[in-house]
C-alpha cells in the first residue's frame, strides 16, 4: 500500500474511534459510516441525514462473524443462513432478527437489523482494521443525489470530513434489501 493511501486509511481509523462520521466507497455509492456502538456517532450521521432513528440503520461488514454481536443467528436456519452466504460477500442487505442487547439507535422501531458483508476490497479492509462493522447510509445531503466520487462528498459536506480515498463499485443502484427469514424482497437492487 503506498504512503498516502496508508495516511488515509489512519486519518479515517482515527476519526472513527473519535465517534466522527466519516465517508467511504461502497459497491454503488459512497456512504456515510461511523461506529455502531457510539450513540453519539450514529446520532451526528442521523442529523447530518435529516434521517429519523425511528426508520434504523444498516451495518456494513468485513465478514459475518463482525455481525454476530449485533444480529440474533439463532433464529435462522441452516437453510435461511445457507441462502444469504451464497449471496454474501456482494451487494444483498439482509434484515434478521437483532439481538435484545442491540441499541435501538441502531434498529430504529424494529426488531431486526439490515446487515450486509460487503465485496467492496476498500470498505472490507477498513471494517477489517476497526474490528467491526460500520453503519452504512449513502453519503448525501437530504435532498440531493447520493456521491459517486470523494470530490463529490466533500462539496456536499466540506472539505474537512473525513473520506476514505477510492472508486465505487460499478453497480449503479443501491444494494437489494431481503428478509432473512422470509425472503422477502424490501428494495430492489
Amino acid at each position: 500500500m503506498n504512503n498516502d493511501k496508508e495516511i488515509n486509511f489512519t486519518e479515517v481509523l482515527n476519526a472513527l474511534n473519535q465517534q466522527q462520521v466519516i465517508a467511504y466507497p461502497t459497491e454503488a455509492v459512497f456512504g456515510l459510516g461511523c461506529d455502531p456502538d457510539s450513540e453519539l456517532a450514529v446520532e451526528e450521521l442521523l442529523r447530518l441525514k435529516h434521517r429519523p432513528r425511528e426508520k434504523g440503520l444498516i451495518l456494513i461488514a468485513d465478514n459475518y462473524q463482525q455481525l454476530l454481536p449485533y444480529i440474533d443467528d439463532s433464529a435462522l436456519t441452516d437453510e435461511q443462513r445457507a441462502t444469504i452466504f451464497s449471496q454474501w460477500p456482494g451487494p444483498v442487505t439482509w434484515v434478521m432478527p437483532a439481538k435484545a442487547t442491540t441499541p435501538s439507535w441502531l434498529t430504529g422501531q424494529f426488531s431486526t437489523l439490515a446487515v450486509r458483508v460487503t465485496d467492496h476490497p476498500l470498505v472490507k479492509e477498513l471494517c477489517s482494521r476497526f474490528g467491526k462493522p460500520l453503519v452504512s447510509t449513502s453519503a448525501n445531503l437530504s435532498g440531493l443525489e447520493p456521491c459517486r466520487f470523494a470530490e463529490e462528498v466533500k462539496q456536499q459536506f466540506g472539505d474537512e470530513f473525513p473520506v476514505l480515498e477510492g472508486n465505487v463499485g460499478g453497480r449503479q443502484n443501491p444494494s437489494e434489501i431481503k428478509d432473512a427469514l422470509t425472503g422477502h424482497l424490501f428494495r430492489q437492487g
